[in-house]
């Protein structure tokens, strides 16, 4: 990773002069009780996904759980950027499923404090870049739902769950193909190789959402908003991989130059009513009507028309 710019004070300059600030990039925290501490509560994040995006020119600031809404919306208000980090199941109450026996663990204040902080932000048009979890929440959190478990509901799949420590997190596990037109793919090209670290993956798409990479088994792998100015998921982890791949590290610079632009008058004036009112057709829906897995991309063309 040839970019270190954790010492400069603006994100760019040129001859000398700053063009563009470093933006304040929200990361999404979990929680845990302490081994160490006598079961003292902490809220927890891997460094890595932090010590990724301040090297690259972003100014991390870790969002809590447990925050009043208005609190929170208030923390949201004076950020530039938010990063999703990967972490525990997502609860499927919120996307109107049933949980499943392999389902895994779940937090559902984690979830309430992501999913208030995704639908504002894609309401707003602010840059998002979710890994792994983030990917899923993003989709979640735009009236999308999940399979719960690959490898019980979807047999037919290659292996995705190359978990530690049976596994190194910056192991090399498949390719993806990569939509050419795809803000994806002006990071990472058309073909790339990727870690994989999740036991769930994305079923029903969320409303304004678009597949913008899939696994050679056909698995969605990426997610993007065409009509915003930056909002990507991806299910690997390119934060294990940027140190030494420098596409991986054009991923996370592409997020934290897009929250430093000018986004806030990027969006699409009539964006927010539309991601509303299609984000609840999708919703109605998916709640109203037996879902296979044929039927969830007429609810979501019918839920863009």
């Amino acid at each position: 990773m040839n970019r270190d710019l954790r010492n400069q004070s603006h994100l760019e300059v040129t001859d000398g002069v700053p063009v563009m600030h470093r933006p304040l990039i929200g990361v999404t925290m979990g929680r845990e009780k302490s081994q160490r501490f006598f079961g003292l509560n902490l809220f927890i994040m891997n460094q890595t996904y932090v010590r990724t995006l301040e090297q690259l020119g972003a100014l991390p600031v870790m969002v809590p759980l447990h925050m009043a809404e208005a609190t929170l919306r208030a923390i949201f208000d004076r950020l530039d950027g938010l990063f999703l980090p990967g972490g525990e199941d997502i609860d499927p109450a919120n996307y109107g499923a049933e949980r499943h026996d392999l389902l895994g663990a779940t937090d559902k204040e984690r979830d309430r404090t992501e999913l208030l902080l995704t639908r504002w932000a894609v309401e707003r048009g602010m840059p998002v870049l979710g890994v792994c979890r983030g990917v899923q929440m993003i989709n979640v959190a735009c009236g999308g739902s999940l399979t719960q478990d690959l490898h019980s509901e979807r047999p037919e799949l290659i292996k995705h769950d190359y978990f530690p420590p049976s596994f190194e997190r910056f192991r090399i596990s498949h390719a993806i193909d990569i939509a050419a037109d795809s803000r994806l793919a002006q990071a990472l090209g058309h073909l790339h190789e990727v870690n994989s670290m999740h036991h769930q993956g994305i079923d029903r798409i969320g409303y304004g959402l678009r597949v913008v990479a899939r696994a050679d088994d056909g698995l969605p792998e990426a997610l993007e908003a065409p009509s915003l100015p930056y909002v990507v998921g991806v299910q690997w982890h390119p934060e294990e991989l940027a140190r030494t791949d420098q596409m991986s590290a054009n991923l996370f610079y592409d997020f934290i130059k897009a929250a430093a632009g000018p986004w806030r008058s990027q969006a699409p004036p009539e964006w927010a009513d539309q991601f509303c009112a299609g984000r609840a057709a999708l919703l109605d829906s998916a709640a109203t009507v037996p879902v296979n897995r044929a039927d969830a991309m007429g609810l979501l063309h019918a839920a863009r028309a």
